[in-house]
């Protein structure tokens, strides 16, 4: 009688569906990714869309063969890597090398290694999710075309063995750019006028923002001393109130990113 296979990531997860789903499925580790791109070269076609050539781990050669006898003799192949960009990946790679099609339900993904959990699972297999694993393919080429390239301006430049990341460079530099634009800048003097106005028990602070409908910039204290003996003996009056209501939502709750916008203000 033929058995259903599952594939999973790590051997430990494969011990331990097969105490869960007993001998009528077949479980099997993928250990990982089994493609990637190639170590001795760039392996992207920029010219192609940025085409990625993906290559089998070396190492993994004999575990992809037994991996594909088992699919052939199997009545159905499961796919059960992580439930995460990375493990769609794993997943499409997998499809791919064992000849499964596209159009076939063959993902099954879990949140918790539970009976329960595995056993709803393989009832509602999907098909492999693409934007999943073109997000995670994003990122590998993205990987790839930073640390290849900066990565050996790295070893010439400050110590070998260093690898530029697509998060951190990208940060160094915004880094060095601001930093410029700091050492760069080149202070420029201005001046407000603020004024304590009272009115019976009223009191009020106006700061002077225009004459005659043009914007002031004071930019020296002669400035400010000729706008002072200007307005000294002038009478002030309010000519209009404005008033309005706001309603003011509370702040959504802190992302990673948020937060870390937040403590470095």
């Amino acid at each position: 009688m033929s058995k259903s296979l599952i594939i999973v990531e790590s051997p430990a997860k494969a011990k331990t569906l097969s105490k869960y789903l007993g001998k009528r499925y077949k479980i099997e580790a993928s250990m990982g990714h089994i493609k990637d791109l190639p170590k001795s070269q760039l392996g992207i076609k920029i010219e192609s869309g940025f085409t990625p050539k993906y290559i089998t781990i070396r190492g993994k050669g004999p575990l992809l063969n037994n991996l594909k006898k088992e699919a052939a003799k199997a009545e159905k192949v499961l796919l059960a890597t992580d439930p995460d960009r990375e493990g769609e990946a794993i997943s499409w790679h997998l499809a791919k090398a064992l000849g499964l099609p596209e159009e076939k339900p063959c993902r099954i993904e879990f949140h918790e290694i539970t009976k329960d959990a595995v056993l709803e699972s393989i009832k509602h297999p999907r098909k492999i999710n693409k934007d999943l694993v073109e997000a995670q393919q994003a990122r590998r080429i993205l990987d790839r075309l930073v640390g290849y390239k900066i990565s050996p301006i790295l070893w010439r430049k400050v110590k070998w063995g260093l690898s530029a990341g697509r998060v951190q460079s990208v940060a160094v530099r915004i880094i060095c750019d601001r930093e410029k634009e700091i050492t760069e800048f080149i202070p420029k003097e201005y001046w407000t006028i603020d004024a304590d106005l009272q009115d019976g028990n009223n009191k009020i602070r106006a700061r002077l923002h225009s004459k005659n409908n043009n914007k002031l910039e004071i930019e020296n204290k002669q400035q400010v001393d000729k706008i002072l003996d200007d307005i000294e003996k002038e009478k002030f009056k309010v000519i209009e109130v404005k008033k309005s209501e706001r309603r003011r939502t509370p702040s959504p709750a802190f992302t990673t990113s948020s937060m870390q916008q937040e403590a470095a203000r």
